[in-house]
């Protein structure tokens, strides 16, 4: 379970012991919204933050792994020349080249049949959409906690690039919505790493969620919702 310190952080904003929490993320990345749409929202971040590992990590793989790739390559091509087969035997190499083909032709027919990628529900003007819009705008931390309260439902973040979901206590509030404009809809029982749930607003737009933290939080958050 979460520690100490993050339930008493919730309690001191919420003034109340909260009814369950969770720490999770928008588990796909957010679909790019108009223009003129962004731009009134004030051009805010639409994806989170990356640890500088990951540049470190993306440096030696351009400048070690890949020349070490095309020095392997080009030997493999100075080599000795492979026979050609001939006949059925490169039968099972069509086969996977087509099966291929088509299911990027597959791929490509579902993104067209989903822009916003379930993400949520695709009007930007309303509660859900303009809440996307301002996700990142508060922390690059990808991590967003999810507060359950009596009467309301409230997302907080860390201002802090990396932060532990169990030791967080500097998380603030960015976004609260009374009970009768937010539901929250998820089902128990749901596989650990694969669980999701919606914030289902009152006007009809909804956000998904998902890459719960801390399991027993989720797993509480998770039969609360769905009880």
């Amino acid at each position: 379970m979460a520690k100490r310190a993050v339930h008493r952080r919730a309690r001191k904003i919420l003034g109340e012991e909260p009814v369950a929490l969770v720490w999770c993320e928008i588990h796909r990345p957010i679909p790019a919204p108009p223009k003129e749409v962004h731009r009134a929202a004030g051009k805010g971040r639409l994806k989170p933050g990356h640890h500088w590992l990951l540049y470190v990590g993306a440096v030696v793989f351009f400048f070690v792994v890949v020349p070490m790739m095309l020095i392997d390559k080009l030997g493999a091509r100075l080599g000795p020349r492979p026979r050609r087969t001939h006949g059925s035997q490169g039968q099972p190499q069509a086969e996977r080249t087509t099966r291929r083909s088509a299911y990027d032709r597959e791929r490509a027919r579902d993104g067209r049949q989903d822009p916003v990628n379930g993400v949520f529900d695709g009007d930007w003007h309303k509660t859900a959409g303009q809440l996307l819009l301002r996700w990142y705008g508060h922390s690059p931390n990808p991590k967003r906690l999810v507060v359950l309260a009596r009467d309301r439902v409230c997302i907080a973040t860390s201002p802090r690039r990396r932060l532990s979901p169990t030791k967080a206590d500097d998380f603030r509030t960015f976004a609260e919505f009374p009970l009768d404009q937010v539901r929250v809809e998820g089902e128990a029982g749901q596989p650990r790493g694969f669980a999701t749930f919606r914030l289902c607003f009152a006007d009809g737009s909804w956000l998904e969620v998902g890459r719960l933290a801390e399991p027993d939080d989720a797993d509480h958050f998770l039969r609360t919702v769905g009880g």
